[in-house]
């Protein structure tokens, strides 16, 4: 396998299970994602990790959200 696949396999493992917090900032003030995704990376090494609690707390709020909806519906899907 050449590093080049091994690399974009790598990427889309991350991308398919990741929270998805840059995605959907990226969808609601329709900006790019990689340029999302590149300022978390560059701000958390500037800042020392802050950005990434930032991250976190976001990803928890999505979690807790669509938590809620799912339960506030009444119409189950199996």
């Amino acid at each position: 396998m050449k590093p080049f696949e091994t690399m974009e396999k790598l990427r889309l493992f991350f991308e398919e299970r990741a929270f998805g917090v840059c995605s959907k900032l990226g969808e609601k003030l329709n900006f790019p994602i990689d340029s999302i995704r590149l300022f978390f990376i560059y701000a958390s090494f500037i800042t020392m990790g802050s950005p990434v609690i930032l991250y976190v707390s976001m990803a928890m709020m999505m979690k807790i959200r669509t938590y809620f909806r799912k339960k506030n519906n009444p119409i189950l899907f199996d």
